[in-house]
């Protein structure tokens, strides 16, 4: 079991970009147009991001937000929670910067967010020089570890972003201690309802607590149980179904889980088959001969079925938990149709639909019926 910092990181810059600014940068959170709103600029920070980071998992963001005095300006957002040090951070954000500004001619702040534990790792600066040439690049840095110093600050803070960073801190202090994690988890938890969060803030900053802190299934189901039980009490049902905001996990977990089980599956099978092969073909090349090679061609087959059917049920847990979140009773409708549908692909489509914030129920009953909605397309191996 992982903790996904970056994911979390990303989901929450994203829902709260403005609070994220106000409590880690007010100063300039003064200077920023709010009114205005703000814009993600996902593809031009794609663009000028280095070939070799491409396919790195990084909390970046890039975001357009306009001045008071009417300019626009562009922010850029890196955090960093890598637990190694990294000597050529303070290049890396220089870089950000320049070929921003040579790409698209804007004025950007690079602000540096440091999640790791190192108390003297605080890199905020780059510098280099050739013969009286000189180059100096200077970034803001906020370091999350100085947080524990100021826990009753984020205690006593009403914006979202300081239970992020709350989350985060404990998501640190309790690794290897299952037992403290989930005391801090379920702690995490009421503190919003006490603090008075609304219902939408109190299932985002649910989703991100369950997402960072991350337990064994057993004692994730304990906590589950507790906060119906905190709900009924406080008569506050804004979690329902607990279970529902394991839907981008489900999406992630869920293909990962199809295929180790469809993998162990695919090795009993192989085994059983195997064995059955193994004897007919002794009679003819001799028992021991035969069965190896049963064994090994049964393997082989049983592990190719059941990975396969092992992604399948992978994507389809998935859907249920998204179709669940987006869309309640409706979106779940369409689960029938769905699990008639033996190809992967099509399924993938739903799955990467579902990701998608615009998507409507139109858009994915269109995809069902273009697939055929009844098993109709490739088949992947699989009979109705």
């Amino acid at each position: 079991m992982s903790d996904d910092y970056d994911g979390a990181w990303k989901e929450a810059l994203d829902e709260y970009f403005e609070e994220f600014v106000a409590l880690l940068y007010p100063s300039i959170h003064a200077e920023i147009d709010w009114a205005r709103g703000y814009e993600f600029l996902d593809n031009e920070l794609q663009q000028i991001s280095p070939e070799s980071e491409t396919g790195q998992r990084r909390a970046d963001r890039l975001v357009k937000v306009w001045r008071k005095d009417g300019t626009e300006a562009w922010v850029l957002i890196h955090v960093e929670v890598q637990s190694q040090r990294d000597p050529t951070f303070a290049e890396r954000m220089y870089v950000y910067n320049y070929r921003i500004f040579d790409r698209y001619h804007r004025r950007v702040a690079s602000l540096a967010v440091l999640g790791d534990e190192r108390p003297h790792w605080r890199p905020s600066r780059f510098e280099q020089e050739l013969w009286g040439c000189r180059t100096v690049f200077e970034f803001p840095v906020v370091k999350l570890a100085d947080y524990r110093e100021r826990w009753a600050e984020l205690e006593e803070s009403d914006n979202p972003f300081a239970t992020v960073v709350m989350a985060h801190l404990k998501t640190q202090e309790t690794k290897g201690s299952a037992e403290e994690r989930k005391r801090w988890k379920f702690a995490l938890i009421r503190r919003m309802y006490e603090r008075g969060y609304n219902k939408d803030d109190v299932r985002t900053m649910f989703r991100f607590i369950d997402w960072l802190m991350q337990l064994p299934e057993a004692a994730e189901r304990e906590i589950w149980q507790r906060v119906k039980e905190y709900e009924e009490v406080t008569q506050m049902p804004y979690v329902t179904s607990v279970e529902r905001f394991g839907f981008q996990r489900g999406l992630e977990e869920g293909w990962k889980k199809g295929k180790i089980q469809g993998l162990e599956e695919g090795k009993v099978l192989g085994l059983q088959e195997g064995q059955v092969k193994g004897m007919r073909e002794g009679l003819l090349k001799g028992r021991r001969e035969g069965l190896l090679e049963g064994k090994r061609e049964g393997l082989l087959e049983g592990k190719r079925e059941g990975l396969l059917e092992g992604k399948r049920e992978g994507l389809l847990d998935g859907i249920d938990l998204g179709l669940e979140l987006r869309f309640g009773d409706q979106g779940t409708r369409l689960l029938p149709r769905l699990r008639r549908i033996q190809d992967l692909d099509t399924l993938q489509q739903v799955t990467d639909l579902l990701r998608v914030r615009d998507t409507t129920l139109e858009d994915l009953e269109r995809l069902i019926a273009e697939s055929g909605g009844n098993g109709a397309g490739a088949q992947h191996g699989f009979e109705e």
